[in-house]
This record gives structure tokens, C-alpha cells and sequence, in this order.
């Protein structure tokens, strides 16, 4: 099967290193600025004041190349990476990703969710009504909770002779595998690879808003499966309404082999009792990045246990899993370090040391600053989506843009809660349409349905979408979402 492939686009650390030599000549340009702080007395926490932006009289833009330990722009790289601390940015999330994503490599190696959501498939095709409902939902779900997306290509593949027997064509295969997936990544309220990334960036506990994000995810994917429904539902009645009518269908009935038995109920049950575990360490316990990993790598620990006295898996595939998990998630880690190789040759995050980073900050404030807050909201929700269709990487795209946003939302007066909210719905739900994501092009070069056809199709959907994110933006500058 030839599948079609995403156009050529240079590489996130291509990007990333232009941004940075960009940045550098920028400080030999624009001059440097500070703002006066206080200390918040609801958070404890400095704040900048208001109005209080100075320009700085001795600063001086950065060197090509700088020694004993000062900043230059071929310093970036490492500066980047070994800044900061475990509790954040940029090298405790950058571990966090790293050790979360080989807790991950163990649990996807032992194929129990594979097993569970081809045994749920089996169990489910025959009722029809339900049948799409429960793979949507499931499907958001696992987008979700562990940041499910390219896992779709391969279970359009499954699903597609299925939904070609039941009467339904590649369009319905795709919506209810990567398009649940990325309504439940783009709506996440835990997602380790997006939203956590994000608000380990701007400072914010893991999970905060957890509430205001669970709403936000059974809305969207209740709309998601609602709209699944009726296209099923009309292509099954009319055939020939199918964008993609004459596509090749498989004359064999679907081969669906359902291998789920003890040890996959049992990895699934440790794994669910583990995501509670992690929801009551950050509410009862105020979990931060420290612990969050160190409860990922656990779980990763106890799943590979049982795959092992289960004899699912040796001992050496388990590390093997772990390193391949991490390995996969490396470069994810490493653009977090260099994109915070950005803000230190700007000259840093802190709003009381001259840098040009404040002064950028300031005149942007002050451009936004004049509109609404509603409005300057939706602004930033909007240069999100357009930022992803460069960067089709939700941990790629929070390095590079939250350290920006989060401080701007801090001058615009919103919380930055909200500059999170406007990332995560601007990187996740342009991904059901650009064609640089490489997932979506492999679920359609799988679907036999051209791009230009998917976007014809979706368009309206997309728009639909976009419309009820503005909506969230809006409630959330409105009830100070923090």
C-alpha cells in the first residue's frame, strides 16, 4: 500500500536554530529592558507592576562565541539544556520527558492496550449504535491521558476493512481513530507530552485546572462522536455521498484477532490504578515534576514486572522498551533544552534583569494591551494554531512559544493559565487538518483519501472546532481561569 507522504518541511531543530540566530542579532538591535517586580499576596510569587518597563543603559548584545560561562549565540545548545532545575524548565521537564517517555515504551511493548482495544473492537462491532461512540471516546481518551497520535496509522489499518464491511468508508475510519485522538490531545487535562510540558514551562502545577479541562474535553469529544454519527450514518444510507466514493474496497470480510487475556487485564487495571494514583498525588499532594516522573517511572516498573513474571516480556526486552521509549521522546527533550537556549540569549526570563526578551514583551503588551482581554485571549489561541502548522510537535511547540506567551499573559493581566489553554487547543486541533503532520498523512496515505479531499471534507468541522475553542477562551478569561 503506497502511502502518501507530508510535505517537505524543515526539521523543528532546523527552525529552532534560526530562531536563535535570529534572536541574537535581535539583541544587537533592539535595546534591553527590565520591569519592577513585587511580591504577589495570593501567590507568594513575584509579579511584574504594571507600567513600570525601563530601558537598561549598559546591555550589550550577544557575542558569536563566549567563554567562562557567559552567553553567546553558538552557547545556546548547552546553556539551554543545563538551565534551570528539577522543578522546571529546562532540565527537570526535560527528564521528566525523557523518563516518562520510556515508562511509556514498557507499557505500549507489552501490546496490552493494542489487545484491549482490538478486544473492545470485537466486542462491539455488532452493535452498531454503540460501535462508534465507544471507539471515539476511547480513542479521545488515550489522546488524552498519554498523548495518543501516531498509534492511529496502525489502527487504521485494523479498522479499516471492518468499517468497509459494516458500510462505512476511510473518512468515518480516520474521524473515529486520529481525529478522537487529537480532540482528547487537544482538550487533555494530564497529557505528559503537551499540556504537562506547557505548564511545567509557565510555572503552573501539573493538572491545575483539572475541572475547568475535564468539561472542556466531554464537550469537544461529544461533538466529535455526534458529528462521526451523522456522516456514518449518511454515508451507510447513500454510498455514493462519500467524498472518496471510488475508493478501493476490500471484498474479504475483516480479520480481527483478539488475543486479550489475564495478563492484558492485569497490565490495564495497574496502569488505570496508576493514572489515579498520579491524579491523587497532585491533588492531595500537590505532586510537581519530581514526583510525577519518578510515579511514571514506577507504574513503567510495575507493568514490566508483571509482563515479565507473566513471561510477556524477557528482562532485556523491558529495558530495551524503556530505552526505545526514551529514545523516542529524545528529541522532544532536547528541543525543550535548545528553545530554552532562546530566552537566555534574549537574556533570560526574569522581569527585573535587563533583557531584550522585556522589551519585546512590553511593546507586545502594549499592542494587545489595548484591546480586550477576551480579545487579546483569542489572539494568542490564534497564533497557536497558525504557529503548528510550522512545528506539528506539541512539545516542540510549548518550548518555543510558552516561554513568550506565559510572561506576556502576565503583562496582558490574564493568568497563565490561560496562555496554556490558548497552546493546547491551537497545537492540538490544527492537527486534524495540516498537512505537515505526519500522523494525519499516514492515517489518509492508509484511508486511500487525498489531502486536498480530507480538507475539503473537514473544513466545516475544523471551523465548528475552532468555534467552541474561541468559546472556552472567552469563559475563561471570564471566570479568571487559573
Amino acid at each position: 500500500m503506497k502511502l502518501q507522504t507530508a510535505r517537505e518541511m524543515p526539521d523543528a531543530f532546523i527552525i529552532l536554530f534560526f530562531v536563535v540566530l535570529f534572536a541574537a542579532i535581535t539583541t544587537h538591535f533592539v535595546p534591553a529592558g527590565f520591569f519592577e517586580v513585587a511580591i504577589n499576596p495570593d501567590t507568594n510569587k513575584s509579579a511584574l507592576i504594571a507600567g513600570s518597563f525601563q530601558f537598561a543603559s549598559d546591555y550589550q548584545g550577544v557575542p558569536l562565541f563566549a567563554e567562562q560561562g557567559e552567553i553567546g549565540f553558538l552557547n545556546f545548545a548547552f546553556e539551554g539544556m543545563v538551565s534551570g532545575d528539577k522543578w522546571g524548565s529546562a532540565i527537570g521537564v526535560m527528564m521528566f520527558i525523557i523518563i516518562t517517555g520510556g515508562a511509556f515504551g514498557i507499557i505500549m511493548q507489552t501490546k496490552a492496550v493494542d489487545n484491549g482495544i482490538l478486544a473492545l473492537i470485537a466486542k462491539t462491532q455488532k452493535f452498531e449504535l454503540a460501535f462508534i461512540p465507544i471507539l471515539f471516546v476511547l480513542f479521545s481518551a488515550g489522546g488524552a491521558i498519554f498523548g495518543m497520535g501516531e498509534e492511529a496509522i496502525a489502527f487504521c489499518i485494523v479498522l479499516l476493512p471492518l468499517m468497509r464491511a459494516i458500510g462505512y468508508d476511510g473518512i468515518v475510519t480516520i474521524l473515529v481513530t486520529y481525529v478522537a485522538t487529537q480532540i482528547g490531545f487537544a482538550a487533555s487535562w494530564m497529557n505528559p507530552f503537551s499540556v504537562a510540558i506547557a505548564q511545567g514551562i509557565a510555572d503552573l502545577p501539573l493538572m491545575s485546572g483539572l475541572e475547568f479541562r475535564v468539561i472542556m474535553w466531554f464537550i469537544f469529544t461529544s461533538v466529535g462522536v455526534a458529528f462521526t454519527m451523522h456522516y456514518a450514518q449518511k454515508i451507510k444510507r447513500n454510498p455514493e455521498l462519500s467524498p472518496c466514493f471510488n475508493e478501493e474496497v476490500f471484498s474479504t470480510e475483516p480479520q480481527v484477532k483478539v488475543k486479550f487475556n489475564l495478563t492484558d487485564g492485569l497490565i490495564l487495571t495497574t496502569f488505570m490504578l496508576g493514572i489515579v494514583w498520579v491524579i491523587w498525588g497532585v491533588i492531595a499532594r500537590g505532586y510537581y515534576i519530581p514526583e510525577l516522573a519518578s510515579q511514571f517511572f514506577t507504574l513503567g516498573c510495575a507493568i514490566g514486572l508483571i509482563a515479565i513474571l507473566s513471561k510477556r516480556l524477557k528482562v532485556n526486552d523491558v529495558a530495551n522498551a524503556f530505552k526505545k521509549g526514551a529514545q523516542e521522546l529524545l528529541p522532544a527533550a532536547m528541543i525543550v533544552g535548545m528553545a530554552k537556549g532562546i530566552v537566555i540569549i534574549l537574556g533570560g526570563d526574569q522581569a527585573d534583569t535587563p533583557s531584550v526578551l522585556n522589551t519585546l514583551l512590553h511593546y507586545t503588551g502594549l499592542f494587545l494591551g489595548q484591546l480586550p482581554e477576551t480579545v487579546s485571549a483569542v489572539f494568542m489561541y490564534l497564533f497557536q494554531s497558525i504557529f503548528n502548522f510550522f512545528i506539528a510537535s506539541g512539545s516542540g511547540q510549548a518550548a518555543l512559544t510558552m516561554p513568550i506567551m506565559a510572561p506576556l499573559s502576565d503583562i496582558l493581566g490574564l493568568p497563565r493559565q490561560i496562555a496554556v489553554l490558548a497552546f493546547q487547543l491551537g497545537d492540538g486541533l490544527t492537527n486534524i487538518i495540516i498537512p505537515t503532520s505526519a500522523a494525519l498523512i499516514g492515517c489518509l496515505g492508509v484511508a486511500k483519501v487525498d489531502w486536498f479531499v480530507w480538507a475539503k471534507f473537514i473544513w466545516r468541522f475544523m471551523l465548528l472546532l475552532v468555534s467552541i475553542s474561541i468559546t472556552f477562551m472567552i469563559i475563561a478569561v471570564s471566570i479568571n481561569f487559573s
